[in-house]
């Protein structure tokens, strides 16, 4: 039997699991004061601070740690990499604790463990972080030169909802094709074939659906006029269009629920602008499917977004005819990781080394 640490750090909270092969044993969100968190400027820095408090957490598991076998932490932004899990090695703490490629909570989910591993002297990983990138030559020209598309997608939920799948249809992952929708306060649109996501919208900024507070991607002629209007600086811009845009602007929330209350009293704005979301996801799993030439099993919608009947009812409506539709709803972030360490646990996976190349 194989014993697992869990660990997925975000911006106010890390959520901690235990795992005994693919069983959760125990699960916890722990919540941290965002005051405290505040003062540092480098989010690693919070590293000792979010220790504190996971260490209370596995002794109140009162297990055996000298009987764990792997420590598993949430894949940060890397340099572009190739999917499946890594070993946490020097260079990729280096490239975290300096933030060189993102100041983001995940940061600290290889870092965190790192120390656990160490402590216990057994092996750490991540595995699918967002920079996954499987794109083809072709797949990364924009249109301008000094500009590439850049995969950034929710990979590590969007493989492991397409892994299941096969898995019921008792297939290899390896051997199929799905798209794949991941919709949440950003939304991914992947095209995935051969077990690789060999296409996707930057779900961050710029490209694909817009989603409850990002903009997506937009006309480019006002964006411009937008950005030289000399009311936003660039930080300004970048917080308006990753954070500040979507349902937030239209309807003044960035939750679904809320929205849904607002059509159900009647607001027709509401209605409008939650079809025209579901409007643009549908045309970008058009472009999925153009992508994998209308060859795949079946089209995947995931995230919490898709516990929306009324949101999923309404995308069918425009792909249904594309082919099937299957709604596996949430995040299954704590299980991908789990997992991944399983799969190397039991020899059926091998961790790739990280480079650091960009």
């Amino acid at each position: 039997m194989y014993k697992m640490l869990i660990i997925n750090p975000g911006s106010t909270s890390t959520k901690v699991a235990y795992f005994e092969d693919a069983t959760m044993l125990s699960e916890k969100q722990i919540r941290h004061n965002t005051e405290e968190l505040s003062v540092f400027d480098n989010v690693a820095d919070q590293f000792r601070l979010r220790m504190e408090t996971i260490d209370a957490w596995i002794d109140s598991l009162r297990i055996k740690t000298d009987s764990l076998s792997a420590v598993i932490g949430r894949g940060a932004p890397l340099c572009p990499l190739e999917g499946g899990a890594y070993a946490i090695n020097e260079k990729m703490l280096q490239d975290l604790q300096t933030a060189r490629f993102s100041n983001h909570a995940s940061n600290l989910g290889a870092i965190i463990a790192d120390c656990l591993s160490k402590r216990y002297n057994v092996p750490s990983l991540i595995s699918d972080p967002i920079t996954v990138d499987n794109f083809s030559d072709i797949a990364r020209v924009s249109g301008v030169p000094e500009i590439l598309r850049k995969s950034r997608v929710h990979a590590l939920n969007i493989k492991e909802v397409c892994r299941r799948e096969a898995e019921k249809i008792g297939k290899q992952f390896e051997e199929l094709s799905f798209i794949a929708v991941h919709m949440g306060g950003g939304i991914s649109v992947a095209s995935v074939q051969n077990s690789k996501i060999i296409d996707v919208n930057d779900a961050l900024l710029g490209m694909g659906p817009f989603s409850p507070d990002r903009a997506g991607a937009l006309p480019v002629g006002g964006l411009v006029e937008l950005c030289y209007s000399g009311e936003f600086s660039k930080d300004e811009m970048i917080a308006k269009l990753s954070k500040k845009s979507g349902l937030q602007a239209y309807l003044g929330t960035a939750d679904l629920q809320e929205a849904e209350k607002l059509i159900d009293d009647g607001d027709e704005k509401a209605l409008l602008y939650f079809n025209a979301m579901a409007y643009q996801i549908a045309k970008e799993i058009g472009a999925a499917s153009v992508v994998l030439q209308g060859s795949f099993e079946s089209i995947i919608l995931t995230g919490g977004m898709a516990h929306s009947t009324r949101l999923v009812n309404e995308i069918s409506k425009y792909v249904s005819s594309l082919g099937e539709i299957i709604v596996l709803p949430g995040e299954l972030e704590m299980e991908a990781l789990a997992s991944a360490g399983l799969r190397y646990l039991k020899g059926e996976e091998t961790l790739k080394e990280y480079i650091g190349t960009a």
